[in-house]
């Protein structure tokens, strides 16, 4: 018995709380199965965009570009990320005439694609 008397002395417990049991209020089932549904099919419609994650080459001039139009854009006061850069990038390069577009294209210098070999 002293044993058992000396374990309780040694570790402090708490006394018991009886806890109370939780009351919920019951709602109808059909009137909440209806609005979880319609919440449901709404926030696949207003679901955010996909983003999708890529990885491609480029020259170590367009690269230092980027960090170019980035301190431009600092210089402006305004902070972007090279995403951000790429992506208005697009939108600019989609309002441009076939015509335009295929100069552009042409202008580039034609790189190997894929990854480039460790030395």
């Amino acid at each position: 018995m002293t044993t058992t008397t000396t374990r309780k002395s040694a570790v402090a417990r708490k006394p018991a709380v009886a806890k109370k049991p939780a009351v919920r209020k019951a709602a109808p089932a059909k009137a909440v199965a209806k609005p979880a549904k319609k919440l449901k099919k709404e926030k696949k419609a207003d679901g955010k965009v996909k983003v999708v994650r890529d990885s491609f080459s480029m020259p170590q001039a367009d690269y230092d570009l980027i960090a170019a139009l980035k301190q431009k854009a600092l210089q402006g006061g305004l902070h972007v990320k090279k995403s951000e850069l790429l992506r208005a990038s697009l939108q600019v390069l989609s309002k441009l005439s076939v015509a335009q577009l295929k100069r552009a294209v042409a202008g580039l210098e034609k790189i190997k694609t894929g990854r480039p070999k460790k030395n």
